[in-house]
């Protein structure tokens, strides 16, 4: 992944708890910045990261993350308290997602999303436990008339709380009936079959092997990054065989959905 460096705080997001905001980078970009000292800590930018990645390795349009330095000097220009105490706290390494300027939030009584994509999509949800794809609050976006998907940071709950891997992993999520592209998800079947040979324990290893060791010691049950990443990737690598219970679960609520 990509390192750059923040120019220059543009304006803060305010949709969210965790305050995001759109700063310029070091190599002329826009991007949306997640703040490590926001209150939800490094577990939510770990969740954004590997959610994510996990996404574009399933060839999901999740826009470029990048690992994004701050540096506290430029709370000094904000007027806003908040953001100053916000940018102080985040002195340090980040992460940022691409800026989509002009996109807009996706309404499923008028975008009508390919029954595929949807499907891969809802899929990829179950897998990585994301509490956040209603239609209260879909983290969808539609740019240049393609959805994208956006903020991860609520995936991977079990990590506030964690257990026994193994056992975690073969739960379904039965959140997924509340997915706002349940719906269209027709070909959840053809889904199962194709997504998790993307997902190799090689390629699980490599993504998770990006996330900063600060950010595994941060609150951690266990002795070392080490052993807390091969917690990670024997949850996932747990969590896709088959039978897959989340996808089980998946297929019953569509099915329920359409009684």
């Amino acid at each position: 992944m990509r390192t750059v460096c923040a120019t220059r705080y543009v304006t803060p997001l305010r949709e969210g708890g965790s305050l995001p905001a759109i700063v310029e980078a070091d190599d002329d970009g826009l991007y949306v910045l997640k703040f490590r000292g926001a209150g939800q800590g490094p577990k939510a930018l770990i969740a954004e990261l590997v959610a994510g990645e996990i996404g574009r390795a399933l060839g999901l349009p999740v826009p470029e993350i990048v690992f994004i330095d701050l540096d506290p000097e430029l709370a000094r220009t904000e007027p806003d308290p908040e953001i100053q105490e916000l940018i102080r706290a985040s002195g340090g390494l980040n992460l940022a997602l691409d800026y989509l300027p002009g996109s807009v939030t996706f309404d499923p009584l008028s975008d009508r999303p390919d029954p595929g994509l949807a499907s891969r999509i809802v899929w990829f949800d179950g897998f990585v436990t994301n509490l956040d794809r209603t239609p209260r609050n879909a983290n969808l976006l539609m740019w240049h008339r393609s959805l994208r998907l956006i903020d991860h940071g609520a995936s991977l709950y079990f990590q506030h709380q964690w257990g026994d891997p193994a056992e975690m992993a073969v739960k379904p999520f039965a959140l997924i009936k509340d997915h706002v592209l349940l719906p269209f998800a027709s070909a959840l079947d053809e889904a199962d079959a194709t997504l998790p040979a993307l997902l190799p324990p090689e390629r699980l290893r490599t993504i998770v092997d990006t996330i900063p060791e600060a950010w595994l010691r941060h609150d951690s049950p266990f002795p070392d990054a080490a052993a807390h990443r091969e917690a990670f990737v024997q949850y996932f690598q747990r969590r896709l065989a088959a039978p897959r219970a989340f996808a089980e679960e998946a297929r019953r609520a569509h099915a329920l959905a359409h009684v």
